[in-house]
């Protein structure tokens, strides 16, 4: 690489590159890839840089000395297929997304005079967004039944948590009893990014846990739930099938948000306290469809009735 064009890179200066711009300039894909990492580990958090990495160290295994932009489209979907085979349809999908923001970048960022080898019709069609599908909406009634059957005091806080607070069951295993104070839960090192969220919770649950965290004598480094996800999992389940429905943990965190929408909390608090979403659209997909039945009963809630 010519040392003007690499000076800008680095700097960022329009001036080092002067009359050399218009020339062609082709980076190897070991370089380009040291390139965006250096750009992640500036600009992103630590999340986002960890869901590159396979992506990254797999094309880089590949293609390491070949020129990026030798690199045709039909070799860019012989390696997404192989790295994404059995995967499910969202997560190909973010593989196509990544790997498309990676080619985006390098020759936004070094001015490449290239085309962008994901961005064909053939590939935005293999992994095109996935159809979002509806999931059925539990009622409250089934929920609660679910919850009163439940014996177990571990079992139905797992339930309760989820069903009331929000809380997805990763984050619920992960949780220790030094991140259990009064009424919140305080989750490290969130899904968002963040360093920390809080979970509230209703004060019939919040007694429940400390009730059995002190029964059970559990110390501040102790996990209140120590269970992996597929025993959970199957947990959940098999609690369901008690009252005759399939259901799995995040149906419950999806119960908590349908719930609370539809006792007039609104959609902003839904978002940002009980679901903690990044966006609202995010949210709106966990609400489910409202029925005809539904909507004419919150227009009569709004505007009364009038005879």
């Amino acid at each position: 690489m010519h040392l003007a064009h690499l000076r800008y890179i680095i700097s960022g200066n329009p001036k080092d590159l002067t009359k050399q711009r218009t020339r062609r300039w082709t980076m190897t894909t070991q370089e380009s890839i040291r390139l965006f990492e250096n750009y992640l580990n500036s600009n992103h958090k630590q999340r986002t840089i960890d869901s590159y990495g396979p992506m990254l160290s797999r094309f880089e295994l590949i293609y390491s000395q070949r020129a990026l932009d030798s690199i045709g489209t039909d070799e860019i979907y012989t390696f997404l297929e192989t790295l994404t085979q059995d995967l499910a349809k969202s997560t190909r999908r973010l593989r196509y997304a990544q790997l498309k923001a990676f080619y985006n970048f390098i020759i936004d960022r070094c001015s490449l005079n290239m085309r962008n080898s994901c961005n064909t019709s053939l590939l935005r069609k293999s992994y095109r967004t996935p159809k979002q599908v509806l999931r059925k909406v539990l009622e409250r009634e089934t929920v609660d039944e679910m919850i009163y059957n439940t014996k177990r005091v571990r079992d139905r806080l797992i339930l309760e948590l989820q069903a009331r607070c929000g809380l997805r069951i990763g984050e619920l295993l992960k949780t220790k009893v030094s991140d259990v104070s009064d009424r919140t839960i305080t989750l490290r090192e969130p899904r968002s990014g963040k360093e920390s969220e809080l979970v509230y919770m209703p004060e019939n649950v919040s007694k429940k846990l400390m009730e059995y965290i002190k029964d059970n004598v559990l110390q501040s480094d102790d996990r209140p739930f120590p269970i992996c996800y597929s025993t959970a999992r199957a947990l959940v389940r098999r609690l369901g099938e008690k009252v005759n429905v399939r259901i799995s943990p995040h149906d419950l965190r999806r119960y908590s948000a349908t719930y609370a929408s539809r006792n007039g909390v609104p959609l902003e608090v839904v978002s940002k306290i009980i679901l903690r979403h990044q966006d609202l659209k995010t949210t709106q997909v966990y609400l489910g469809k409202i029925s005809d039945s539904e909507a004419i009963r919150w227009m009569d809630i709004l505007h009364g009735k009038y005879y």
